[in-house]
């Protein structure tokens, strides 16, 4: 029997979506796990996994194309089977199965709703669908109370759906005024979650309505976001005005501005004013590939005054100037992440020098072999999966009540991308060759800053390793990525005169800091591996066999 694939509500916020890119086509045989399509949200572009197994029957939604939450997206089935039944009606639910009664009793809720005025700075949260089986939710811890202050980014709650339990992100500035599912209570998506808004707001309308609001006193994004232009407060010569005036023509004189939610979305990120932006979409809309194509006002100034003859009298020197530039949600957690580890965690670390000749003679000679490229963060990355096998203290994570010894190892590869850092990890280091390394660690960094890495890839390690050694970073301690009890900082190979057989001869040296968390590995344990680390970096032949 054919099944059809809505375009599913990725966020509490998300009301539309836009096919980024297909990866299938109609046609093609699929199986549950496969990436179907990219879709873009109003939070980012994600990968859209299929649940089912068939044969691809139907595209819904073309490239570049945009599609309200829960509007036929594709149809998977047996090959050739008819369903130009579904096709005629409109579809409602993967199954297709609505029951009478459940009809009958939302006409009558519908019916009963009282439309009212919400109050300003309220936001009513709901239950979000997050794939496209969800058909309700499951509040399995509430991490913030009535009462709470809570900004964008914090977690709200761990939501279990009909795939995990995930962490449920805040999106809006304000107070928990108002929880409506308890823990361990389960709801239909879409139902009031809780709502947020100024304290000692009173939202008992809201709730007794059960959250439901009128359509004229809500924005979502099937609506045009009003945004008000805000008022210029910059003095300007006569001649950049002049120049400048033509750029802010396209301010509604009414003072609004209409843009889509995406648009919106990209130009709070980039940190964009709406109001100098000219729409080219229906009665003027602000879409998506405005905001991509702005060149701000303040660049277009710059230029004025960088070509203007008496461009140099114009700028006051010693004028002081800032920049504030959002945090992404990347940045958000990394601090967040980094701040619990260093404050929580009693740190040490300890530093020594290896010698590298041997490892640069291996290193050439293995990729000399075709096909075959190994570099030197892979051999330190198996150099320290393999010291972790004699040392497993340092292999562990600490928790108030035990002290977790993990029996596998997982070696987590930090990689900088454009918003921070992420760390993909290689599991079961220990039991991959050199050559597997280096081919898991490049397509996992790949990913990484492709922004295609999935949260799997980047859960579970049991050690850190951190290499700035090709920015020339010499020597540097990292902050441990807990829940792991150590991570080792990678500098620089550094030419340099060293002693050998009594002889001052010159060598290559690379040094190595391992950050350890007090309450799990001691100072003599810590030595014991990087002594251990040490031989094998320094005898590349051990790491072959």
């Amino acid at each position: 029997m054919a099944t059809v694939i809505n375009m599913p509500r990725l966020s509490d916020t998300m009301e539309e979506g836009v096919v980024a890119k297909w990866l299938v086509n109609v046609g093609d045989k699929v199986e549950e796990g496969d990436i179907l399509a990219e879709i873009e949200t109003d939070k980012a572009t994600m990968e859209f996994e299929c649940f089912h197994e068939g044969t691809i029957l139907h595209i819904g939604v073309q490239e570049g194309e945009t599609s309200p939450v829960d509007v036929l997206l594709a149809i998977i089935g047996e090959e050739n089977e008819d369903i130009s039944s579904l096709l005629s009606s409109k579809p409602v639910s993967e199954s297709q199965v609505i029951e009478e009664e459940v009809s009958e009793e939302t006409t009558t809720n519908s019916s009963s709703t009282t439309n009212f005025t919400i109050p300003e700075g309220v936001n009513v949260v709901t239950m979000p669908r997050l794939s496209d089986t969800m058909t309700d939710g499951t509040v399995a811890t509430w991490l913030k109370n009535v009462g709470d202050k809570v900004e964008e980014g914090d977690i709200l709650a761990e939501i279990e759906t009909d795939k995990a339990t995930m962490e449920f992100e805040c999106f809006y500035e304000g107070t928990i005024l108002y929880i409506g599912v308890q823990e361990g209570e389960t709801t239909p998506v879409d139902s009031l979650l809780t709502i947020i808004g100024p304290e000692g707001t009173d939202v008992s309308k809201i709730v007794a309505n059960g959250g439901i609001i009128s359509d004229s006193n809500q924005n979502t994004d099937q609506e045009e976001v009003e945004v008000k232009a805000p008022k210029k407060n910059i003095q300007q010569e006569s001649k950049v005005s002049e120049n400048t005036s033509k750029i802010s023509s396209n301010t509604i004189s009414s003072g609004r501005v209409f843009a889509s939610p995406l648009a919106k979305k990209i130009a709070i990120d980039k940190g964009y004013n709406l109001a100098d932006i000219k729409g080219s979409g229906e009665n003027g809309r602000i879409i998506k590939k405005d905001v991509e194509n702005y060149t701000p006002i303040e660049k277009v100034v710059e230029t004025v005054l960088n070509t203007s003859s008496n461009s140099k009298s114009f700028v006051n020197a010693g004028v002081e100037q800032s920049d504030e530039v959002k945090n992404s949600q990347m940045r958000k957690a990394i601090a967040k992440s980094l701040g619990n580890s260093k404050f929580s965690a009693p740190d040490f670390s300890l530093n020594i020098e290896v010698n590298m000749d041997n490892a640069m003679a291996s290193r050439k000679t293995i990729n000399a072999i075709p096909d075959t490229k190994v570099s030197f963060n892979d051999m330190v990355v198996k150099a320290c999966a393999m010291a972790l096998a004699k040392h497993p203290q340092v292999n562990t994570s600490w928790t108030d009540a035990n002290t977790i010894y993990h029996k596998h190892i997982h070696v987590g590869v930090a990689v900088a991308v454009d918003d921070g850092l992420l760390v993909p990890v290689i599991k079961h280091t220990n039991t991959l060759s050199l050559t597997q390394i280096g081919s898991s660690v490049r397509d996992l960094a790949g990913k990484a800053r492709n922004k295609k890495i999935s949260p799997s890839e980047m859960q579970g390690s049991t050690f850190t390793v951190s290499n700035l050694g090709m920015f020339g970073i010499d020597n540097f301690t990292s902050i441990i990525n807990q829940p792991n009890s150590a991570i080792l900082s990678v500098g620089a190979i550094v030419e340099k005169p060293i002693v050998k057989n009594g002889q001052i001869v010159v060598g290559n040296t690379m040094k190595l800091t391992l950050t350890c968390d007090h309450r799990t590995v001691d100072g003599a344990v810590g030595a014991q591996f990087l002594q251990t680390l040490k031989t094998f970096i320094e005898n590349p032949v051990t790491m072959l066999a």
